[in-house]
């Protein structure tokens, strides 16, 4: 359940509807954020929240219908008849408009084109029509444009007209008569100067601005870099667009980060909140890459068998085995955990691989050389007070404390090194999940381990 709103709060909403009171209902929730109205409305079965929706006027209750989450949007739309649900999605943001008619099915799409206005359906179907996951995708038509030439009088005349139809009137943007994006002034610079000044007088050309082809991730970086409120987004023309606004960047790294973090745990990013998605949808993203893990860990065993011979004569050398392999996962998964997270915050770059790499051997021959002088001192130790290691305690422990200063490292430079990889072929670095390195790091850890193990005891235990 949702707390946004309080419990006392929420209380006395649900008396005044109980009573019937609605004209106290309505003035009450009229001085709530819209997030909050939303809240409680949802909580009502499906024909009240029809009702209490059709209370408001047109654009609150555009308003109040986005914040309902996704099902529950599409789940009113089919208690709508067809010109009530075109007058709501007419007064939507473009952005938002354009994300419900994507989630909707084909038959309630043919059912609302035609009934909301021209201009209206041409924008939802151009905003539809960019590839998912670019700035397009995500950006807004809802912005503010003035001509180069007009008086700052003139320019505030037509922002006073257009203000309640966009999204941001903080910046306002400057084009030609064919549209191409010149610069921007904001509307701080137009009421200071002088009435009769022009545009052009307070303009600023160098603008960050974005391709409508982008990768919807790269703008929000650029808009968290530069501390943007809103973004221009052009065409292949530099015309302008759209707009992705700051609350737009933040939902698209919302999204990016939570797609990361499902990777990174060795699942597919799910498309859906948790409790929303599909229990066979779930476990066919889970059990893909839980296959692939475990066929992969089955080479575990087959390096095992490889050294069947010298665990047969060193049973001792079994003992260590867990130790060995669940060192060197968790020192490659912590690096691919550091790596990816920096590349994520725009920290490194594949052209640092090298310093990135110089970094992480040194890292991981320091970490190695701690675990291993604490695994031999262990060994060393436990050996004062029991013969479980037998006369050659030395030496299993310094067969120990070398695989692990050489495990340790290896798994540090796969797990650094794994992500920029990807990278540079084109795939998403999360993918070298922390499963994934893990696995990659025991099997190739077992090979470190076993060989130390022949080169140093040789002629004693084997």
């Amino acid at each position: 359940m949702n707390h946004r709103i309080e419990d006392i709060e929420r209380q006395r909403l649900a008396a005044l509807l109980k009573a019937e009171k609605i004209n106290d209902l309505l003035a009450t929730l009229k001085e709530m954020p819209t997030v909050e109205v939303a809240d409680f409305i949802s909580e009502q079965d499906e024909t009240t929240m029809v009702w209490l929706l059709s209370l408001f006027e047109p654009q609150q209750q555009a308003f109040i219908f986005t914040d309902f989450d996704e099902e529950l949007q599409l789940k009113i739309i089919k208690s709508l008849d067809r010109k009530e649900l075109a007058i709501l999605v007419t007064n939507m943001h473009s952005d938002e408009r354009a994300d419900l008619y994507q989630n909707m099915s084909i038959e309630d799409q043919n059912n609302l084109l035609p009934y909301v206005p021209k201009n209206i359906r041409e924008n939802i179907l151009q905003l539809s029509s960019y590839p998912e996951s670019s700035a397009g995708a995500s950006m807004s038509s809802d912005f503010a444009t003035v001509t180069i030439n007009m008086t700052l009088k003139e320019a505030l005349d037509q922002i006073r007209k257009d203000a309640p139809t966009k999204e941001t009137i903080y910046y306002i943007y400057v084009v030609d008569e064919d549209k191409k994006l010149l610069g921007f002034v904001t509307l701080k610079g137009i009421i200071l100067a002088s009435p009769t000044e022009t545009i052009g007088n307070i303009i600023h050309e160098d603008i960050v601005q974005c391709n409508v082809y982008d990768d919807q991730e790269t703008v929000a970086k650029q808009i968290e870099k530069y501390d943007l409120i809103a973004i221009p987004v052009v065409n292949n023309e530099n015309q302008l667009v759209g707009i992705v606004t700051h609350d737009d960047a933040l939902d698209i790294m919302r999204e990016e980060n939570t797609e990361d973090i499902q990777k990174f745990g060795g699942s597919e990013a799910f498309d859906e909140p948790y409790m929303d998605l599909p229990f066979f949808k779930m476990i066919r993203k889970r059990g893909g890459w839980l296959t692939v893990l475990f066929l992969s860990e089955m080479l575990t065993a087959t390096a095992m068998g490889y050294f069947e011979k010298e665990i047969a004569r060193a049973v001792v050398l079994a003992l260590f085995v867990p130790l060995i392999m669940s060192s060197g996962g968790n020192s490659g998964s912590q690096a691919a955990t550091l790596i990816i997270r920096a590349m994520a915050l725009g920290e490194i770059s594949l052209k640092m691989w090298w310093k990135v790499l110089r970094r992480e051997i040194m890292s991981g021959l320091v970490l190695g050389s701690l675990l291993g002088i604490i695994g031999f001192l262990r060994i060393f130790l436990w050996s004062r007070f029991s013969d479980l290691y037998g006369p050659h305690y030395i030496l299993i422990g310094m067969t120990v404390g070398f695989s692990l200063l050489g495990i340790v490292s290896w798994g540090t430079i796969i797990g650094s090194m794994l992500p920029l990889v990807l990278k540079r072929l084109g795939f998403d670095p999360a993918a070298s999940s922390a499963p994934f390195v893990a696995t990659l790091v025991d099997v190739t850890g077992l090979i470190i381990y076993f060989s130390i193990a022949i080169l140093i005891l040789n002629g004693t235990l084997l």
